[in-house]
């Protein structure tokens, strides 16, 4: 471990900021994680935390694994929400302890990346459990390791840096560009020697966990694969709308940073030549430059630049000067006040207030959901309840806490309705679907021997209701379930499929998109 002077008046104040903001932002944070209505996408991740398994259809299984033991204490929001609202504490110590242990930073350096890390935007306001909530955990754990075994060449730590990034795989295909910038980090690398017999035990250590996930899609239509790579880049194309919103999420996360490396460019290239830097800086550099290649094409998500944010961090913190990272430390600062004000301001407006913007159906189910069902009352008893999509379903069933499936074609996004629920069983039944848009009749009339149209007025917001009576399945699978099957399920002839759970059940002995 690296020795260091006794501690000085600077370190003292970068202490106390650090404690200051940390205290700060885990108190704000407790509130929202309180205080914001269950998500669409937290639900539908609660779901998989109700059923464990080895994978999930959009994402590995991670967050499921995470949420299991949570669910078994409650399933309040504020419980399920632990992990993503304590993410930020646990990344600024890890993140202190690394800098001053491993890469020769003083205290104030450590202190103030802890103090930017707990400050970053996306720490001070998103306390929503995801996906990215455990991939920037072991994203992070895996490029510290890796650091840092590019520093001392210990193979032990190489070792465990591949086992992180396998954790990091299992939480989000994303941890794929962080082997990238270990891949660009080996090949950039002269200096460094047994650097490709370092990074062949990086991904010899992952290598279990990609196998499992392999054999799991290979076991289950290759769903993970045919969302990320084939279902959900339907409609790409060319746009300047998306290289710009790219461009603005850069800014919003990164400005400071941006700033002070546009000063000193010579600097930043400097940065380089040392192994461990270059490991920190590649591993944000990389990933931002394949998005920033994508972004022509895509919506770069904010949220996809959250696992990458730590290592900048650390980087910033080793490469600029004591004030500057103040100053760092200042604008984020500001920022997160902002951020708290608007909160302030938005929960003491009446929910009514929100009526002239678009959203605001959506708003009232998330809120008032359970005032929702409450108000079909003895229809609840009768009909099944079903949502017309992922979403709606998966908030239906965090509120019943029942399975709640979607009744249509639905999207190519969030499709593990299609795993849970078998529609042989609701044969004959009778079906209520809960819609925020007026449904169209014909888009239900083939499926029912009758059906009826209703709507529920709640907090100036119009909910429309289908009555079906009488549930043909023979009509659904033909027409339904069939054009799901070639529209999501068309898996390429290169692809050997195990077992695919939508064929096997409504179109045996027919494989899948072949």
């Amino acid at each position: 471990m690296a020795s260091h002077p006794l501690p000085t008046d600077d370190d003292a104040r970068a202490r106390r900021w650090f404690i200051a903001a940390l205290a700060a932002t885990l108190a704000f944070r407790a509130w929202l994680a309180w205080a914001i209505p269950m998500s669409g996408d937290e639900a539908y991740f609660i779901a998989w935390g109700k059923h464990p398994d080895l994978g999930f259809y959009d994402h590995p299984p991670m967050v499921g694994w995470w949420l299991a033991p949570l669910l078994a204490i409650s399933d309040a929001p504020w419980v399920v929400r632990l992990p993503a609202l304590l993410l930020p504490a646990a990344l600024a110590l890890l993140a202190r302890g690394a800098l001053l242990a491993w890469f020769g930073a003083t205290r104030v350096q450590a202190e103030l990346a802890g103090v930017l890390l707990v400050l970053a935007p996306l720490s001070v306001w998103n306390v929503l459990i995801t996906t990215d909530t455990p991939l920037t955990l072991f994203a992070f754990a895996s490029l510290a390791l890796f650091a840092r075994a590019a520093q001392s060449g210990r193979g032990a730590l190489y070792l465990a840096s591949g086992a992180c990034l396998g954790l990091a795989f299992l939480s989000k295909y994303f941890a794929v560009l962080l082997a990238v910038s270990y891949f660009a980090w080996a090949a950039f690398s002269p200096d460094v020697r047994g650097r490709w017999r370092g990074l062949g035990l990086v991904l010899l250590a992952a290598l279990p966990f990609g196998l499992l996930n392999a054999w799991w899609n290979y076991e289950a239509c290759w769903s993970n694969v045919m969302f990320n790579a084939v279902n959900r880049h339907e409609g790409a194309d060319l746009s300047w709308r998306t290289p710009a919103l790219f461009m603005a999420s850069i800014a919003y996360l990164f400005a400071p940073f941006a700033w002070y490396a546009w000063k000193r460019p010579g600097a930043c290239i400097t940065e380089l030549f040392e192994p461990e830097r270059r490991a920190l800086h590649f591993a944000w550099l990389v990933p931002l430059a394949v998005f920033a290649l994508l972004s022509p094409v895509r919506t770069i998500g904010l949220h996809w630049l959250q696992s990458f944010v730590p290592a900048l961090v650390l980087g910033a913190a080793l490469f600029l000067e004591r004030g500057e990272l103040e100053r760092c430390v200042r604008w984020f600062a500001v920022v997160a006040a902002l951020h708290a004000a608007a909160a302030a301001a938005v929960a003491a407006i009446p929910l009514e207030r929100w009526r002239p913007v678009r959203i605001y159906d959506g708003m009232v189910y998330l809120v008032e959901t359970q005032q929702l069902l409450r108000s079909l009352g003895p229809l609840a008893e009768r009909y099944a309840l079903a949502a017309d999509g992922y979403s709606s379903a998966a908030v239906l069933s965090y509120h019943t806490r029942s399975e709640v499936p979607v009744f249509g074609p639905g999207s190519s996004h969030a499709r593990h309705d299609d795993i849970l629920t078998d529609w042989r069983k609701f044969a004959g039944r009778d079906v209520m679907i809960l819609r925020k848009e007026a449904p169209a009749r014909v888009d239900y009339t083939p499926y029912f021997r009758s059906i009826e149209l209703r709507t529920v007025e709640l907090r100036g917001a119009t909910f429309h209701v289908v009555l079906g009576n009488g549930f043909d399945y023979a009509a659904y699978r033909s027409q339904v379930l069939a054009t799901v099957r070639d529209r999501w399920y068309r898996i390429p002839g290169w692809l050997p499929i195990g077992r695919c759970y939508l064929c096997e059940r409504y179109f045996p002995g027919t494989p899948c998109g072949r």
